[in-house]
């Protein structure tokens, strides 16, 4: 492991705050990346679109997924790609197609859960609303009443004396939070109340993809400020380094060795399988049509395919102070200590000794500690998008990560070094 880490830049930090706090949903977080691609000089392409084989940035946006690339002169149509993956979703509460409910003088809001979150951090905390509206021309809206509307109120422990001896939540009956007060329940309010949010008439809206939020903005935490307490760290740390990583790579004028490319995908916290998902064609689909723009055959496919290599970026977890049994005991990332290499012989992980080496070269140049991760032998092993990357397109895949306390949780922790290092760990690999 590299011993001689690349100095913080604490500014790093400050605009991943920014970024987490302008993406409050996967469609928050595609337009946010979207717009500092084009102020890199990047372009959208529309996949209905023919496409040329100009060199230069380019993107494709999907729904809650984007991938973008970097063609720089002299690519040849079989020139390899080097990938950083990542995923735009978080486990959170979104909302049902028929919102507005309520009981006892109470108005609520109908939510399901969505992915595996950790049910009580989401309890007393003030909520926002954000999401995309779909418009009858076709058309979508994104809007976020981003300040404190809604809150799951927890049972008080008068009511429920056993509650600190292990709390028990129906995923129906108890996650559902108010955001108001009356005895009559308006079908249509909350959709009315987004639609003026977004300056549109209710009218027009006839579909909707919206989810709560905690209103809370991310902060520096600890006597030194050296640890990051923020929403959504699963996995927009992952695109935001991914974003820089891409844009400063991007026009760096050297020779072309590899098309740097990021991938930030939807639906990774349920399983990836969507249009917009890692399980999906869209990934390979960008990739081939790339080769084809630039002349390119179906050997040039297979060559530029054979020599590609992907960086699957997700959080993993740091270990914990008050559970280290759960930890593997040779096995303890630690915050501030640079990206973990993340391995498990079951292909829960795509890393092996190959992508190992990549890893570590990557590292060594940028100047960056590493650790590795694997999970405790009686613990359950969490996967990513990167065995689904490396199975369905036969690129060789690589998970890596930040490591973090709370993982899941409605607010989580890592160290405020690593996303700096993990940005600059990227930067080495794309060039």
């Amino acid at each position: 492991m590299s011993s001689s880490a690349t100095r913080f830049d604490r500014g790093h930090t400050d605009d991943l705050i920014t970024f987490l706090t302008a993406s409050p949903t996967p469609y928050h977080a595609v337009a946010t990346a979207a717009g500092r691609l084009e102020e890199a000089g990047f372009r959208q392409v529309e996949e209905a679109a023919a496409w040329d084989g100009t060199t230069g940035g380019k993107y494709v946006v999907r729904g809650g997924a984007i991938v973008a690339w970097y063609v720089p002169e002299g690519a040849s149509a079989h020139t390899p790609y080097r990938i950083v993956g990542a995923h735009t979703d978080s486990p959170t509460l979104r909302v049902k197609p028929h919102p507005d409910s309520g009981a006892h003088g109470w108005r609520q809001v109908a939510v399901e859960i969505y992915g595996g979150p950790l049910l009580n951090s989401w309890l007393d905390r003030d909520l926002g609303i954000a999401g995309r509206l779909s418009l009858r021309d076709g058309t979508h809206r994104l809007v976020n009443a981003d300040r404190p509307l809604l809150r799951v109120p927890q049972l008080a422990i008068h009511l429920d004396r056993g509650a600190n001896d292990g709390l028990k939540l129906d995923r129906q009956r108890h996650m559902q939070p108010v955001w108001g007060l009356g005895d009559d329940v308006r079908e249509g309010d909350l959709i009315r109340f987004l639609a003026d949010e977004a300056g549109l008439d209710a009218e027009d809206v006839t579909g909707w993809d919206l989810m709560v939020h905690p209103v809370e903005p991310p902060a520096y935490l600890g006597r030194d400020r050296e640890l990051l307490a923020a929403p959504r760290l699963d996995n927009l740390l992952s695109v935001h380094a991914c974003t820089a990583a891409l844009t400063a790579v991007a026009g760096a004028g050297r020779p072309p060795a590899y098309i740097p490319v990021m991938a930030a995908f939807d639906h990774e916290e349920n399983g990836s399988e969507s249009d917009t998902g890692a399980q999906g064609p869209l990934l390979g689909t960008v990739l081939e049509r790339s080769v084809y723009a630039r002349g390119g055959t179906y050997e040039d496919r297979a060559r530029a395919f054979a020599g590609t290599v992907c960086l699957s970026s997700d959080v993993g977890h740091a270990v914990h102070p008050n559970y280290a049994e759960r930890h593997d005991p040779t096995h303890h990332p630690r915050p501030n200590g640079g990206p973990i290499l993340k391995v498990n012989v079951n292909q829960r992980y795509a890393t092996d000794g190959t992508g190992r080496a990549v890893f570590a070269a990557a590292c060594e140049a940028a100047g960056v500690p590493w650790q590795s991760f694997v999970s405790n032998n009686d613990m359950p092993c969490g996967t990513t998008i990167g065995p689904i990357t490396a199975a369905r397109h036969g690129i060789r895949t690589v998970d890596i990560g930040v490591a973090c306390l709370s993982m899941h949780s409605a607010r989580e922790l890592c160290g405020a070094e690593d996303p700096y290092l993990l940005a600059n760990a990227l930067v080495a690999f794309l060039k």
